[in-house]
């Protein structure tokens, strides 16, 4: 058998499979969970019995016929039982994150200084400069290892630098003389 006749005989058994399963995981899966999180269990669940369609117990080798439910639903429910655990996993490290940020969000002493117009000046620059700036500054990468980044040549990122950081300086209100989070020659592409 060819690889290409194995495959279409894997295909032709989960279509099979799946005519018999969809249903009834679909209606397993809206008495367990929030009707939003049902259809991507079940993908989930189906991608798995694609990936072990060998395993399903009570489905023949051969593509005939469609399965016995009473065969193949246990096994499935099972998979379908897993896939329901695995997404209120992942639903509950969601939670906690966000708890979690929210908690972080309100602890921020009353002097945290305010960030807004720096975030605004960013914003109006173009997207490679907003992107050479921040990984000069947040990175800090010399203008050769932010040309490796961006694909850019270390000359080009000098200069791109160069105009945006004048840039900024002039939305700040503040003088170009000395930039804070470098030293001034570290701008330049010869490093």
């Amino acid at each position: 058998m060819t690889e290409e006749e194995s495959r279409q005989r894997q295909q032709a058994r989960f279509e099979k499979l799946a005519h018999v399963v969809v249903e009834p995981l679909h209606r397993y899966l809206l008495r367990r969970t929030s009707a939003d999180m049902v259809d991507d269990i079940l993908a989930e669940a189906m991608l798995v019995l694609w990936r072990r369609i060998d395993d399903v117990p009570g489905l023949g080798p051969a593509p005939g016929s469609l399965p016995d439910p009473d065969d193949v639903l246990p096994w499935c429910y099972g998979v379908a039982r897993g896939c329901l655990a695995n997404a209120r996993r992942a639903d509950g490290r969601r939670l906690r994150l966000v708890e979690r940020l929210i908690r972080r969000q309100e602890q921020q002493p009353a002097g945290v200084a305010d960030h807004s117009r720096l975030h605004a000046a960013l914003a109006a620059l173009g997207a490679l400069d907003r992107e050479v700036v921040r990984l000069w500054a947040w990175e800090e990468l010399a203008p050769r290892q932010i040309a490796e980044a961006t694909g850019l040549t270390p000359n080009a990122v000098s200069i791109r630098l160069h105009r945006a950081k004048k840039k900024l300086a002039e939305q700040l209100g503040r003088k170009h003389d000395e930039p804070s989070g470098h030293k001034s020659d570290e701008g330049r592409s010869g490093q």
